[in-house]
C-alpha cells in the first residue's frame, strides 16, 4: 500500500513501520528502496497474542502460563490477570529480569535500523533505555518535529493509561501537551491512533484500544496531509479520511514484515 501525491514521478520514498515486537529479521530489510525509515514504536515483544511461545513472558514462565494470561486478558478479566501474574513473579526480581530481556531485544532491534531512521516510542517501550542503543543513524523524537525532504514530520510517542498498564503510558494532559508542541505538520506520526472508534477497535482482541482525543483535535485543527500510527494490530478500519487528512494504520509489522510506503 503506497501513499502518493498524484501521477507525478516520486522523488522521495519513506517507509513506515509500527509494532515491530521483536521482528528484527524483517526490520533489517524495512528500509530497502527507501530514503528513510520511520518507526512508530513497540520494539519490545513481551507476549505474542498470536503465538504464545514468543516473548519475554513465555521465556520466563512457559507457554501454558502464557495461554492462561492471554485468556484472562482477552476476556477483560484484568484484575484476575494481574493477580495471576503477581503469583508467577512472587520471589523473583521482576525489574531486573525484564530489563535484561528488554536490553537483549533492544540491542538486536536498534542494530537492524537502517540509515537514516526516525523513531518514537510505543506504549510497551522503555524510553530510558533508548539512548544506550540509538546510534547516530537513529533520531528519536517525542513531541518534536523534523523536516524530511521538504516535508515536516511531527512525532508523538507512547500511549494513554489503560487496564494493561504498559510501561510507557502517560497522562492525557501530558500527551496533549506533546501534540500541541508540534504545531502544524505535513505528516503527524504517533504510536496510538486518534480517538475514532473504527480506528481503535481490534477485531481479534475484541476490544477498543486507547486512542487520543488530542490527536483527533489536532487533525481537525491543523489538517496534516497524513496521520500515521499503529498500536491496533487488527483494526476494524485501516485507513479513513478526516477532512483532508488521510489517516493510516501502517500495520502490525511483527506479523506482516512489510513497511507502509509514503512517496512524493
Amino acid at each position: 500500500m503506497t501513499g502518493s501525491t498524484g501521477g507525478r514521478k516520486s522523488s522521495t520514498r519513506i517507509h513506515v513501520v509500527s509494532d515491530v515486537h521483536g521482528n528484527a529479521e524483517a526490520l533489517a530489510r524495512a528500509g530497502d528502496g527507501a530514503d528513510a525509515l520511520v518507526c512508530l514504536g513497540d520494539l519490545v515483544l513481551f507476549l505474542d497474542y498470536a503465538d504464545h511461545s514468543r516473548g519475554i513472558f513465555p521465556d520466563l514462565f512457559g507457554v501454558e502460563n502464557a495461554h492462561r494470561i492471554v485468556e484472562l486478558r482477552t476476556a477483560r478479566r484484568f484484575e484476575e490477570a494481574r493477580a495471576f501474574g503477581r503469583r508467577l513473579w512472587d520471589g523473583l526480581d521482576r525489574e531486573r529480569l525484564i530489563e535484561e530481556a528488554v536490553r537483549r531485544q533492544y540491542a538486536e532491534m536498534f542494530a537492524a535500523f537502517p540509515h537514516p531512521t526516525y523513531a518514537t516510542y510505543g506504549n510497551v517501550d522503555i524510553p530510558a533505555l533508548w539512548p544506550e542503543y540509538a546510534g547516530p543513524s537513529t533520531t528519536v523524537l517525542d513531541g518534536q518535529r523534523v523536516e524530511i525532504a521538504g516535508r515536516v514530520f511531527g512525532f508523538v510517542g507512547g500511549g494513554l493509561p489503560s487496564p494493561m498498564r504498559t510501561p510507557y503510558e502517560v497522562a492525557e494532559e501530558e500527551y496533549a501537551a506533546k501534540v500541541e508542541a508540534l504545531g502544524e505538520v505535513d505528516v503527524l506520526c504517533s504510536h496510538i491512533p486518534p480517538e475514532v472508534p473504527e480506528l481503535c477497535y481490534d477485531t481479534v482482541a475484541r476490544r477498543f484500544e486507547r486512542g487520543s482525543e488530542a490527536l483527533l483535535a489536532a487533525i481537525r485543527r491543523t489538517r496534516p496531509r497524513y496521520a500515521l500510527f499503529g498500536h491496533v494490530h487488527q483494526p476494524l478500519a485501516r485507513r479513513m479520511r478526516i477532512g483532508s487528512t488521510e489517516c493510516v494504520n501502517v500495520g502490525h509489522f511483527a506479523s506482516t514484515g512489510t513497511p507502509w510506503a509514503l512517496e512524493w
